[in-house]
């Protein structure tokens, strides 16, 4: 099992900081399967935040639930750029949320090849009014949990930070 202590910090201040913007977050999983909605729910005050969570593991769930085209798959792979993207745009257009977030990965143990390495993890993030947005993340063959935990780290990093520069004390411990 996953210590999800570590990112409690990070998850109570995206959870505090976008209750005060009013924003609400929808997520767009795949190799984490619904962990970060599970981190952000554990937080109190989180129904003022989370619009609703996509757990797209397989292709024709990203497809049928996000809108992510199946020749996008097909063409570039589930774990990309595009369909991270494609997915947190999805996400965003069948939500009433203000921000989406996506990930899209190889958590192992199994599954990689020279391309897309275990380890290695697409995200999208999406938000009303501007361009959607990809960052990569190569953690390396560290073991499924500490891949899907690390997932999970970036992501509420990166919800945190729009909001100002992350403290030292609103780091994660992972």
């Amino acid at each position: 099992m996953t210590d999800l202590a570590p990112l409690e910090n990070l998850a109570t201040r995206v959870i505090r900081d976008f209750s005060g913007a009013g924003w609400m977050l929808a997520t767009a999983e795949s190799c984490t399967g619904g962990l970060i909605a599970g981190v952000l729910t554990e937080i109190p005050g989180s129904s003022a935040v989370i619009e609703r969570g996509f757990v797209t593991y397989s292709n024709e769930a990203k497809t049928e639930m996000l809108g992510v085209p199946s020749d996008l798959i097909a063409s570039d792979g589930a774990v990309s750029p595009r369909v991270a993207i494609a997915m947190a745009e999805g996400a965003l257009a069948r939500s009433r949320a203000d921000v989406a977030v996506s990930v899209t990965g190889v958590a192992g143990p199994g599954g990689g090849s020279p391309d897309k390495p275990v380890g290695l993890v697409h995200f999208g993030f999406a938000r009303r009014g501007f361009a959607a947005r990809h960052l990569e993340k190569r953690f390396g063959d560290i073991g499924r949990d500490k891949v899907r935990l690390a997932t999970v780290g970036v992501v509420l990093q990166e919800l945190a930070g729009l909001f100002g520069p992350i403290l030292p004390n609103d780091e994660a411990g992972y």
